[in-house]
Order: structure tokens, then C-alpha cells, then sequence
């Protein structure tokens, strides 16, 4: 899960909305869920809490699991996968598989 991040940009790959594109909003670790603009929206049903305040339907983005994106790499613009390196004065650094490009 620490592979994708906040604000990261990635394709869904499987399930309905299959293709689409998306930056990373919010991580849900524990679940190993995140959210993404504009994708896996969903309708839910509010009533109003306090006095003055509407009800009504408001459509909204659901968290996703996170096996069914992929990161979409800033340099070739295409869908991989990323590696991870170690170095010992910067710590974990993600790369691009494809062409090896560093993402952080």
C-alpha cells in the first residue's frame, strides 16, 4: 500500500469504471482502500442533521481497493508498476519499471 500515494495519478484496471484516470484524494491504509476524483461515484440518500439544512441525494466518490489501479508514470505516461530503491541518505525512493524513471 505505501506504493501509492496522495496525489499521485493512476488508471483503473478492472471493475466498472476500467480505464479512467484519476488523482489519489485519500489513502484508507487499514482497509487498504483509497479514493479517487471522479471515479467509483456513488448516490447516497441525507437527511438534514440540523435546522435549515437540505436533504436530498448527493452523489460522491466511494474508496476503491487499491489492487485495481495502477500508477501511471510522469515521464512516459504510460501504466506500470513501480520498484522501490534504498538509498542510505534519502531513505525508500519509487521508480518507474518501464523506463526507470525515480517518481518521488
Amino acid at each position: 500500500m505505501t506504493r501509492i500515494k496522495v496525489g499521485d495519478e493512476v488508471v483503473v484496471i478492472s471493475g466498472k469504471d476500467t480505464g479512467k484516470r484519476g488523482k489519489v484524494l485519500k489513502k484508507l491504509p487499514k482497509e487498504d482502500r483509497i479514493m479517487i476524483e471522479g471515479i467509483n461515484m456513488v448516490k447516497r440518500h441525507v437527511r438534514p442533521t440540523r435546522r435549515g439544512q437540505a436533504s436530498g441525494i448527493v452523489e460522491g466518490e466511494a474508496p476503491m481497493h487499491a489492487s485495481k489501479v495502477a500508477l501511471i508514470c510522469s515521464r512516459c505516461g504510460k501504466r506500470t508498476r513501480i520498484g522501490m530503491k534504498t538509498l542510505r541518505e534519502e531513505g525508500q525512493l519509487r521508480f518507474c519499471k518501464k523506463c526507470g524513471e525515480v517518481i518521488d
